[in-house]
């Protein structure tokens, strides 16, 4: 009879966020172990493949060709064996209240709604959106099931999905940034990224006027594109219309912020912890943190 080889899924689970987050220190955020026993499971999925499927470079993690090859595959298991789990042992029914920043809605979290609604036919997603702030303040009352964040890194609670790098937007080959005072438009005065943003300018020594904070990211992106006012998002959420700016162009270097998920205190619903498990399973971060 021969020998049953067997592929461990904890080892594939943190092969997979190894290679998402390029980070041995972010993947155990991310599992809730320490960076130790991260890297000790790669390098018993290692050992056991007897492939190398890491690059230790001095800017992170790079997936070996082996590595590469095996994460598609290792997606598709992982993703098979929560499917049969979920479908054997749950069953979802009711509402499920999610709090999410106004930026964050139309990036990498609309697939990963779509792909919840059609495993989850019978819960309903009542999206919630509010700046950061006001979503944690949400999930304390009661008033969200969870929550996803953006927090300064250094300071980031909750369970990590993702790290970004907070940059300025302006218009395609536009001039606002020019301006004295800088013209800054964010989508409101609780923005999370408010306090970084004025601390920067505040530190450049550069005078700054508010000009748009009600709470309408349509609005926000219209003062931007029509070269009125710069802003500050996430990296991964610019439209492609729009201009990084830098130092380059006269202005500071921004910190950078996590994505967090954060659960009610209070026991979460069987539909919130289902879809607190589509949410780490399917958040890619479309560019990688500096």
């Amino acid at each position: 009879m021969p020998t049953m080889r067997n592929l461990d899924l904890e080892l594939i689970r943190a092969f997979v966020a190894v290679a998402d987050h390029g980070s041995m220190t972010v993947a155990g955020n991310v599992l809730h172990l320490t960076q130790s026993a991260v890297s000790q499971q790669i390098m018993r999925l290692e050992r056991r493949l007897g492939q190398a499927l890491f690059l230790r470079e001095r800017r992170g993690l790079k997936l070996t060709a082996s590595g590469d090859r095996l994460l598609a595959k290792a997606r598709r298991l992982i993703g098979l064996n929560d499917e049969i789990w979920a479908e054997m042992t749950t069953s979802c029914a009711g509402t499920v209240r999610l709090g999410v920043p106004y930026d964050l809605v139309g990036t990498a979290l609309a697939p990963i709604l779509k792909k919840f609604a059609e495993a989850r036919p019978l819960v309903e997603i009542s999206l919630v959106c509010a700046s950061s702030p006001q979503l944690l303040e949400a999930l304390g009352k009661g008033e969200v099931d969870l929550a996803l964040v953006e927090e300064p890194l250094s300071a980031a609670g909750g369970e990590c999905l993702g790290i970004e790098r907070l940059v300025w937007v302006g218009a395609r080959a536009g001039t606002a940034h020019l301006k004295q005072p800088l013209p800054l438009s964010l989508v409101a005065d609780s923005c999370a990224f408010r306090p970084a943003v004025t601390e920067a300018l505040d530190g450049q020594g550069r005078a700054w006027r508010s000009v748009f904070e009600n709470g309408n990211i349509d609005a926000t992106t219209a003062t931007v594109r029509t070269d009125l006012a710069v802003t500050a998002w996430l990296a991964c959420t610019v439209p492609s219309d729009l201009d990084i700016l830098g130092s380059a162009e006269g202005l500071p270097e921004l910190p950078p912020f996590a994505i967090t998920l954060h659960l009610s205190r209070s026991q979460p619903s069987e539909s919130a912890r289902e879809l607190a498990r589509h949410l780490r399973a399917g958040w890619v971060r479309p560019r990688q943190a500096a």
